[in-house]
């Protein structure tokens, strides 16, 4: 990120780049990523079924809950989408795997993999609705619907879903593509975060940036990890829930909010705030919960 905010600076890189290495990396590398991803895991007994629905139903409920505090705390219709998205939206298939890796080796692998997957296909439905709903004044259903249809991750994971079921191996060559598709996909968004951080943008939109960041790396993880607590969720099961909600907000929520017209700036100072402080905050839960043998 601090490359690509240099680079752009230095304008070795423009907009025209940032345009097109976003709709590449939406539309291309980052479905080929989770493909990828969700193609290896396995998807046996533990694929814990209670783990997902919970997943599920709490992001559902803080969607509703952000939904309704923009509406309170944000003037600018246009602005809630990008604000909720933020705020709800984690960076599972980068940083939050990489967390339950780092805690648990394999067995957070195979504990979280199922588990993001499922519940990357939830936040970009989300997503599109919140959006819609910021964007267009009259979004209809049929119009969520469509767009939901053509969201190129969303057609990722789902293709990429039977292979894991079912256990069918990739072709060599198509594997080898994938992956190496898929190894452009962080470089290439964090390049286009950078470069699209909006110093001025900041200190005028701060509010915004500060309200959704502060619900990325505080509120949710809080609910999650009390909730977790409540249904009775320990050790490696309650780490990766707590672990993928304090991951930061998505790179791909920038890609998404730049291709559907909204607020894009907003959207790539809300991931650099959510990435800085998920640093602090991940740690912080983990040295917590292991402190009172919760995992």
């Amino acid at each position: 990120m601090a490359l690509g905010f240099w680079l752009r600076r230095c304008q070795l890189i423009n907009d025209n780049f940032i345009d097109i290495s976003s709709k590449l990396t939406f539309n291309i590398t980052l479905p080929a990523l989770l493909f990828i991803s969700v193609t290896k895991t396995q998807a046996d007994s533990s694929s814990n079924l209670k783990l997902i629905l919970f997943g599920l139903g709490v992001t559902l409920i803080v969607f509703l809950l952000l939904e309704y505090l923009s509406k309170i705390l944000i003037q600018e219709k246009v602005n809630r989408g990008v604000v909720v998205q933020g705020g709800f939206r984690a960076n599972m298939g980068i940083v939050g795997l990489a967390y339950c890796i780092n805690a648990f080796g394999d067995q957070g692998l195979k504990a979280s993999s199922l588990y993001m997957a499922l519940l990357t296909i939830q936040f970009n439905i989300l997503a599109v609705i919140t959006l819609n709903r910021s964007l267009q004044k009259s979004a209809s259903c049929a119009s969520n619907l469509k767009q939901i249809a053509k969201n190129p991750i969303i057609i990722g994971v789902l293709l990429a879903l039977p292979f894991a079921i079912f256990s069918i191996p990739l072709p060599g060559l198509a594997l080898h593509t994938g992956e190496y598709l898929a190894q452009m996909t962080l470089p290439l968004a964090l390049l286009c975060i950078g470069a699209s951080l909006d110093l001025k943008a900041l200190r005028l939109d701060k509010h915004n940036a500060l309200l959704s960041s502060a619900a990325k790396l505080l509120l949710v993880p809080s609910l999650f990890l009390s909730m977790a607590l409540a249904c009775g969720f320990r050790g490696i099961e309650l780490g990766v829930i707590v672990l993928m909600a304090s991951s930061p907000t998505a790179a791909a929520s920038y890609m998404m909010t730049k291709a559907m017209g909204g607020n894009a700036p907003l959207a790539a100072n809300i991931i650099v705030l959510t990435t800085l402080g998920s640093l602090i905050t991940s740690s912080l839960t983990l040295f917590v919960l292991r402190n009172f043998a919760l995992i």
